[in-house]
């Protein structure tokens, strides 16, 4: 019999992909979109869109008869200006759709959360699932908000409910359409717009390998457990020339001082932004690459059976779907 599942934030990057991947798993899938949403990333998919709010009161008629809830959908944003809205979908949000879950009677939800919520140890050590920053060390609200989307999750499970957490790494694939703050640096670094870097470091995965880690955690989770769905730990130097060698371009080779961006993105933010001019670098993103963030996949390996393939392949499907969708104004440039 062919299962249902209810997905939040399947117009995004990874819920785009996660659709994909329980579709070709034979699901059938009902899709959350708010109103006047931009839902290209689900054109021509054989799903249901379902309009409504993550907030909404009724939300649960809306997952009757579902067997799983798969909640993608957050804000992401590093503004100092969005910490509001960020409370409101990241946080209520995700306690009203593990509310609206449990009077549904769905039987199990996979709710996606990510390492922000985890934290980086110091000196770049690596962290596991087990490690958890003090949340007053969480940089930016953002962070804060995931982690306390977590505190959610936990609750709802403490009370009795079926919640698989997972924490995905830093994604790279297609459908990334916002694009992410990594998808946008890549962007920039294939338009030619990168001449120099800041030493920091991120777990890399590929976005097709976090979905395939959702479906395994609704098969072989274990409820209130995290699993961290990532798989290399590279400097961002080293991703770029991972990113140049299959894009025929030349990896930055200049390292630029932190103080140097944090100090134009307070201006940009602080002051810029107050006179009415949108601002371009957020000051919480530049904090967060003072700390690489370097993370231990062996709990999803060993539980889950979660097997990550190596990056490559998802940088190149990262490449040609950005140039494929005008993202790269020179395009010529590259091995597509």
């Amino acid at each position: 019999m062919t299962k249902t599942a209810f997905l939040t934030g399947g117009t995004g990057f990874v819920g785009a992909n996660l659709a994909r991947a329980l579709l070709a798993s034979g699901w059938s899938v009902r899709a959350l979109a708010r109103a006047g949403s931009d839902t290209r990333n689900l054109d021509g998919l054989p799903l249901e869109i379902v309009r409504g709010d993550l907030n909404d009161s009724l939300l649960a008629q809306s997952m009757r008869g579902a067997d799983a809830v798969f909640h993608c959908a957050a804000h992401y944003s590093l503004w100092r200006r969005d910490r509001d809205a960020l409370f409101r979908n990241n946080v209520l949000g995700t306690r009203n759709v593990l509310r609206a879950a449990r009077e549904a009677g769905v039987g199990r939800t996979v709710y996606t959360s990510s390492v922000a919520a985890i934290g980086a140890k110091p000196g770049g050590a690596v962290a596991d699932e087990t490690y958890q920053s003090p949340p007053e060390r969480l940089i930016g609200a953002y962070k804060l908000s995931k982690y306390l989307a977590e505190r959610e999750a936990f609750e709802a499970v403490e009370a009795g409910q079926d919640v698989i957490i997972v924490n995905p790494t830093t994604p790279l694939g297609p459908w990334d359409r916002k694009p992410t703050p990594t998808g946008d640096l890549l962007v920039r670094f294939l338009r030619g717009a990168m001449p120099a870097v800041v030493e920091t470091g991120l777990n890399f995965v590929d976005v097709a390998d976090v979905c395939r880690g959702h479906l395994l955690a609704y098969q072989r989770g274990v409820a209130g457990r995290r699993y961290i769905l990532g798989n290399e730990n590279l400097s961002l130097r080293a991703l770029l020339a991972r990113v140049g060698k299959l894009a025929g371009r030349s990896a930055p080779k200049l390292a630029i001082p932190v103080w140097l961006p944090l100090g134009v993105a307070w201006i940009d933010e602080t002051i810029l932004g107050r006179l009415g001019f949108e601002p371009k670098i957020p000051v919480e993103g530049v904090r967060m690459s003072r700390e690489a963030m370097y993370y231990d996949t062996a709990r999803a390996r060993t539980e889950l059976g979660f097997d990550p393939r190596p990056i490559d392949g998802a940088i190149d499907a990262a490449i040609r779907w950005f140039a494929e969708n005008g993202y790269l104004a020179r395009r010529r440039e590259l091995n597509a």
